[in-house]
């Protein structure tokens, strides 16, 4: 009887161990708990500890708070120009209240699915099929804020839809196929001419660069001949005009010289008539003879006939005559 008696008290340990645990509940996080008693909506529990009350409270659902995508099977729509085509979305949303989201449909899912094909079909009603195919920004924006605005009693937020893909017919996407095509080989062609065009653009101006550099390169060319040039005829100039000055000084010096040595008037004439024998040597055509000077030429001349002998006295005195007669003293005379 007292083995009996134990084993009922463990049992019944272990049951209430049962139901207090099952009374336990954690949220984990970005989820809540829709909690009823009785049947009757009690309230929303957060992310946490919780305790409800045995056989009276019961969690209603487990609500999943994070951003949601739902990816929507092809939708057949027609555009403004009657083309059937179809269309499949993607739909992002989010819960954000979960009671809203407990007791304000049946499926909520289902009931996004079922009001993203109507909204699609009312948007792409009213454009044409070009309209549609360069238009997706433009009817994402539109579908969302509609979803949006519609599932908001059901604390649902449309926070983005995509449209996945847009099927046109098989007739039209063979004639967009052509188009297409046609439209690549135009960009093609124009392509090519505008390379062949700014191809010949570079090589006339590497032609006209090219001509501008030789014409830049004789042109130096031309100015370091002419300055080459010049530089030798100053440096010819510079050249005769410092041998003359060195004659000028080494005669000065020799002046010089011969004054300091005291020469007397002789020595003095026979340099003279150097000068004038180096003077006659030069290319002149015209030189004047001081009176001085044909005085000497006329004495040099009369003082070789006495060396020559008395034999030849007469000779002498014809050629004393003829020396006087033609260089006469005091008179200067040219030789040409």
């Amino acid at each position: 009887m007292a083995i009996t008696s134990f084993i009922l008290f463990i049992l019944l340990i272990i049951i209430l161990l049962i139901i207090v645990t099952s009374c336990i509940k954690i949220v984990p996080q970005e989820h809540a708990y829709v909690l009823e008693r009785l049947g009757t909506y009690m309230d929303t529990w957060p992310a946490g500890l919780h305790f409800k009350v045995p056989f009276i409270d019961r969690v209603a659902r487990r609500v999943n708070l994070k951003e949601q995508v739902v990816d929507f099977p092809p939708q057949p729509v027609i555009t403004k120009d009657n083309v059937t085509m179809q269309i499949d979305s993607i739909v992002f949303f989010r819960i954000t209240d979960a009671k809203l989201y407990t007791y304000g449909v049946e499926n909520p899912i289902m009931a996004i699915e079922n009001l993203t094909a109507t909204t699609l079909r009312n948007i792409i009603g009213d454009m044409e099929l070009d309209e549609t195919l360069t238009s997706r920004e433009t009817i994402n924006t539109r579908m969302r804020a509609s979803l949006d605005i519609a599932t908001d009693p059901w604390g649902i937020k449309v926070t983005r839809v995509e449209l996945k893909n847009i099927t046109p017919p098989a007739a039209i996407r063979e004639a967009m196929e052509k188009q297409m095509k046609a439209e690549r080989e135009r960009r093609e062609s124009i392509l090519k001419a505008e390379g062949e065009k700014k191809s010949a653009v570079l090589v006339a101006e590497g032609r006209k660069e090219s001509m501008i550099l030789q014409a830049e390169a004789d042109k130096q060319a031309t100015i370091l001949a002419a300055e080459a040039q010049k530089e030798k005829m100053l440096k010819e100039a510079e050249g005769r005009a410092e041998a003359i000055r060195m004659e000028q000084e080494a005669n000065a010096e020799a002046i010089r010289m011969i004054r300091e040595a005291g020469a007397d008037d002789a020595v003095l004439t026979i340099k003279s008539l150097e000068a004038f024998q180096k003077a006659a040597d030069g290319r002149a055509t015209k030189i004047i003879i001081p009176s001085e000077i044909q005085g000497i030429a006329g004495l040099a001349a009369s003082l070789k006939g006495i060396a020559e002998g008395s034999a030849s006295g007469s000779s002498a005195a014809d050629a004393s005559n003829a020396s006087q007669g033609n260089l006469k003293v005091g008179t200067p005379k040219t030789l040409a």
